[in-house]
């Protein structure tokens, strides 16, 4: 399906997309307790510090993120595989407050930003027929990332102190991913493409956006409202769902074991998106994107059964499996590929901004007194409101052929 160097620069994608993982929410949120505990701090403490370390390294990425229009894919991957490893090693040094602010604000900078920012605009940028199966091929390394690390990090605490392992992680950095990038992307360049060899791409053809032409364009924030639903609605889920586990009189359990739908419905959804965009354009597939979450949004205010959980994970994992490959495949349509780590470094770090949002936004209604249906029945005004703005633009979401 695909030839060696789309091969090499795939695989690359898969690899860095796993290790974003030291980054994401879900694995820092492994090391709370330790952390809690070594520090004596409460929950709360902990929210707050991760929450502004989140939103201090979003309005860095869109700074440095945009610096891979300027460098060789290696020479920039090199930088971040440096400095996630050095973060790494910081991490295990964790003794303040300071110091926590510090490691979160560099972890998720690296990690969950960069990483994956590297691995999405290095994909997008080089295919363009094959661009929906590359990426979705790519997206799996962060799902496999999410099925086995945390069951293997839990085990792996129980004999090992939490300190050791992130040294681990710093050594494992440093000494494994500069030799697989070595390896897989050493000779390409900023104008690498997939059509280098086939010569039938439209991408020469399209309208080259800078990130100042995209901040002009109204299509971009309409887009944009909607892509930035699942970040924020998920992560205030995901963070708060103990009082919806209590809410809906669940067992302890449900919420957890309906993680498996979210998964495997995610995982189905990457690959069924990466042929449909191939075939169709992600641009006439962008309306379909949040429909799942506005039908889960709208049962999570009606029932209450338990068997509610695994529906509504399981959709919120279709949205996901859409959003992950239609958020960079949309941008290199519309604005082509030349200045798409600029536009990638914005739309991420609007994609960070908005798991904090998610965050305080769900703690601050709660603590207002608002029961989880009444939150989820704001939620779905939001997305239902976005995806009219959306439907009422489709006609006119094409590129500027020159």
């Amino acid at each position: 399906m695909f030839k060696s160097l789309s091969l090499k620069i795939i695989v690359f994608g898969f690899i860095f997309t796993f290790f974003s993982s030291f980054g994401q929410s879900y694995f820092l949120g492994l090391f709370n307790t330790s952390i809690r505990e070594a520090l004596s701090i409460s929950h709360g403490q902990f929210g707050s510090i991760y929450a502004s370390a989140t939103l201090c390294s979003s309005f860095i990425l869109i700074w440095v993120g945009k610096k891979i229009d300027d460098f060789s894919a290696i020479k920039f991957a090199y930088f971040v595989i440096i400095s996630l490893s050095i973060s790494s090693f910081i991490f295990s040094k964790i003794n303040s407050i300071v110091f926590l602010f510090l490691a979160i604000f560099l972890m998720r900078l690296f990690g969950q930003g960069l990483m994956s920012h590297t691995a999405s605009t290095t994909v997008s940028r080089y295919f363009d027929k094959s661009r929906g199966k590359a990426l979705s091929t790519s997206w799996l390394g962060l799902s496999l990332a999410e099925f086995i690390l945390p069951v293997l990090i839990v085990y792996f605490l129980t004999f090992i102190h939490w300190r050791e392992l992130w040294v681990g992680f710093s050594l494992l950095i440093i000494l494994f991913l500069p030799v697989v990038s070595m390896f897989l992307i050493n000779n390409l360049n900023i104008n690498s493409r997939e059509s280098d060899s086939n010569n039938n791409s439209q991408e020469d053809a399209i309208k080259q956006w800078s990130r100042g032409e995209v901040l002009k364009d109204y299509k971009f924030y309409i887009i944009c409202g909607n892509l930035l639903a699942m970040p924020w609605i998920f992560t205030g889920f995901a963070v708060f769902q103990s009082f919806v586990q209590i809410s809906k009189g669940w067992g302890p359990y449900v919420i957890a074991q309906s993680f498996m739908a979210y998964s495997i419905c995610s995982v189905l959804t990457l690959f069924i998106t990466g042929i449909l965009i191939d075939k169709f354009s992600s641009r006439k597939l962008l309306i379909f994107t949040n429909i799942p979450m506005l039908i889960a949004a709208l049962i999570l205010i009606v029932f209450d059964h338990p068997i509610v959980s695994f529906i509504f994970l399981g959709l919120l994992g279709m949205t996901n499996g859409f959003a992950n490959v239609l958020g960079t495949s949309t941008w290199a349509e519309l604005y082509g590929v030349r200045f798409i780590g600029g536009i990638k470094a914005m739309t991420s770090a609007l994609m960070v901004f908005s798991t904090a949002f998610g965050t305080a936004l769900y703690g601050f209604l709660i603590d207002k007194g608002f029961g989880i249906e009444q939150i989820a029945t704001f939620s779905a005004i939001y997305v239902g409101f976005m995806l009219v703005l959306l439907f009422m633009i489709k006609n006119k979401l094409n590129p500027h052929y020159l």
